[in-house]
């Protein structure tokens, strides 16, 4: 009998099904060995060596393990082919204690996707653990160790206790921080548009925009002012409008490429609504279900099988014209991308979604929508262009006593949808009437229309994985971690639309971090650590040195900023407030749940007290107090009356400052964003029950 082991019981499942009663498969529910959780687990004088541990509850999923290897005339290993799984092959050998046991061979296999040629190629291909994946795995989590467990406890005196650091996360903070930092220190333009409605006789009216005067050219911010605008339109009325030019051409649209790991999560939020973590969390299961390849991916790479597979649902399914006549290789932009795997895409491009789901393959929704999403852009891929007519028409506008002004009407039509039929994208028709050259046209109506610049957005969830990926910031098994532990964490939050901004908390260290630490929030030298990474995962570099490189100028700042650093410098501002329990100055304190008052005489005196952050509602139980924004012991935010206890009124959604019209309670938006009233009684809020006859 021959044992597999994997990481999960689902890919176990799957495996199960390709393999026939010479092999058992087994999972080791996730990781097996890690660095232990109650102690550094580093050996700082001994080239950084780890002491890794068996987490408790691995430790049933071991003894499981060694009684199966037992029976066992081989064991193969078929954890993911990542450094991740790498790590975690070379940790059963370890923690199995294969190395000793010279009787029962071991090997190791690699797939990219869990489908019976698959899994049977790789049993006939097996080779050694790849050490140099191994040593990546292991560097990466050293360094986040040293600097999680070094510079946490620095934030802890000189900020707040709960706080920690690491590389990646700092770095996501920062942009965040610093994004918010560009919206408030926007200062908006005023610029114009010159439009012209015109009409040819019968036709229809179309519109155009002022593009030149003279032979200046009108840029964006060529208008700056209404007087200048009025005197445009001043200049445009009463002219002579012909038109002077008409050039007709086609234009093409390609696909985009198949999804990598960060293009599906970007994806998997616009269209939706997927946070990343979710996304990765599905992707998995598809992954173990063999439905679709290994979903942490930065290559673009299909298969030849894959292609073919491709070419003939198109032909069969939409015809030749959909078809380009050829299959389409990408190839990515990112320098540091595993090329030896592929580009994510379903492992069985003729499993469309309508068969997928009818075959009850053990699908949620969710399941479906993101195995539809994948299925779609891999399709689309390898399909015909998109193609459009486009038109440009150029306008004289002519005025005695006037310079001579240029306007432009642009005009756009689906020709042949190609690619589009599979994965619409959105774009824009306008229908310009038939017109033709030195054809005299009817003014219908002037436009200026004023236009102020707007500030960047603030990042959402996939605007900031892109922009972590464009800085070489992370790996695809990084970003949706990263994500998640800055909101954990409390450094950032998610506005109404669901977009990020730092808390003060979060603000707070990151000032403290881009100006002691500047190597930890470098976007640059974050990057440079992965570079570092990937070339150790060839064997192009060691991976002592490169952690000790860090280390020693890393240790000894520390060291100096421990002395030079007061919390008083960052996590506390002064008042004009007394304590009324002693008579001292009150000073503003921070923690990671917000700011709040506290005696200067701190441990003497242990006065605190909330800051209320007011809504500037009045209560519409009491009408006297303001609603504020509290918590419970645990945390949570609700909002309630200023004048608790004497008031009661609470509610778990915040207010919009609308009052409800039936019962005049406030109207408060949920967390999915629907707006409501506040009273549970209120008529707006029963679901109506239309009666049927029996």
């Amino acid at each position: 009998m021959k044992l597999i082991i994997v990481e999960s019981p689902t890919k176990s499942n799957t495996i199960k099904k390709f393999l026939g009663k010479d092999y058992d498969v087994a999972a080791t529910y996730g990781h097996i060995r890690d660095l232990p959780q109650d102690s550094f687990g580093i050996d700082l004088k001994n080239n950084f060596q780890p002491d890794y541990v068996i987490p408790t509850k691995a430790k049933k999923v071991i003894k499981t393990l060694k009684a199966l290897v037992k029976k066992s005339d081989s064991v193969i290993l078929a954890s993911d082919e990542d450094r991740e799984g790498e790590a975690i092959s070379w940790h059963l050998i370890k923690a199995l204690g294969l190395e000793k046991k010279s009787s029962i061979p071991y090997q190791r296999i690699a797939f990219h996707e869990i489908t019976k040629p698959a899994i049977e190629k790789a049993l006939e291909n097996p080779r050694n653990i790849d050490m140099n994946l191994v040593d990546a795995q292991q560097a990466r989590r050293i360094l986040d160790r040293i600097v999680g467990y070094k510079l946490s406890p620095f934030l802890w005196k000189k900020i707040a206790q709960g706080l920690s650091a690491g590389r990646v996360q700092s770095v996501a903070v920062r942009l965040i921080v610093e994004r918010e930092t560009e919206i408030k220190n926007f200062i908006a333009q005023e610029y114009w548009d010159i439009n012209a409605l015109l009409k040819k006789e019968e036709n229809n009216e179309f519109e155009s925009i002022l593009s030149k005067i003279d032979k200046e050219t009108i840029s964006k911010f060529s208008i700056q002012t209404k007087i200048k605008a009025d005197e445009i339109i001043k200049n445009l009325d009463n002219a002579d409008y012909k038109i002077s030019n008409i050039e007709k051409k086609e234009t093409k649209k390609s696909p985009l490429p198949p999804f990598t790991t960060s293009t599906l999560q970007q994806e998997a939020w616009k269209k939706l609504r997927f946070p990343a973590k979710f996304t990765m969390r599905i992707a998995q299961s598809l992954y173990e279900k063999g439905l679709i390849t290994y979903h942490r991916t930065d290559s673009l790479n299909l298969s030849n099988i894959a292609l073919a597979e491709a070419e003939k649902y198109i032909l069969d399914n939409f015809g030749k014209n959909y078809w380009p006549g050829f299959s389409k290789n990408y190839k990515t932009k990112n320098k540091s991308a595993q090329e030896a795997h592929e580009a994510i895409r379903p492992t069985d491009p003729l499993k469309d979604p309508p068969s997928i789901a009818l075959a009850k393959e053990g699908l949620i929704e969710a399941d479906l929508k993101l195995y539809t999403l994948i299925w779609q852009r891999f399709l689309a891929c390898q399909m015909s262009e998109a193609i459009f007519n486009s038109i440009a028409i150029d306008i004289v506008a002519k005025k005695e006593g006037s310079k001579t002004h240029l306007l432009r009407a642009t005009g756009q039509t689906l020709k042949f949808d190609g690619f589009l039929k599979v994965y619409p994208l959105k774009f824009e028709e306008t229908e310009l009437p038939l017109l033709e050259k030195n054809d005299s046209l009817n003014l219908i109506k002037l436009v200026p229309i004023q236009h102020f610049t707007q500030p960047p957005a603030r990042y959402s969830e996939a605007s900031l994985i892109k922009a972590l990926e464009k800085f070489g910031v992370g790996r695809p098994s990084t970003y949706a971690p990263t994500l998640e532990i800055i909101q954990v964490r409390g450094y950032v939050k998610k506005d109404e639309k669901k977009l990020f901004l730092p808390t003060d908390i979060g603000s707070i260290v990151n000032e403290l971090l881009v100006k002691h630490f500047p190597e930890i929030v470098d976007i640059d030298f974050t990057a440079k650590m992965e570079l570092e990474f990937d070339l150790i995962s060839i064997g192009k570099k060691k991976w002592v040195p490169v952690i000790e490189e860090f280390y020693i100028p890393f240790k000894e700042n520390l060291k100096l900023k421990e002395k030079e650093i007061s919390k008083k410098d960052f996590a506390q501002e002064k008042t004009d407030e007394i304590c009324p329990d002693c008579a001292k100055p009150l000073v503003i304190k921070i923690s990671r749940f917000g700011k709040f008052y506290a005696c200067s005489d701190f441990p003497k005196c242990k006065y605190k007290k909330n800051i209320n952050i007011s809504l500037g509602l009045r209560c519409p139980k009491c009408k006297e107090g303001d609603m504020i924004e509290r918590r419970t012991k645990k945390r949570k935010i609700f909002y309630g009356c200023s004048k608790w206890p004497n008031c009661d009124f609470a509610v778990w959604d915040k207010p919009t400052g609308e009052i409800c019209k039936i019962c005049q309670s406030l109207i408060v938006k949920t967390k999915w964003r629907k707006e409501k009233c506040a009273n549970p009684d209120c008529p707006s809020n029963q679901k109506i029950v239309v009666a049927t006859d029996s």
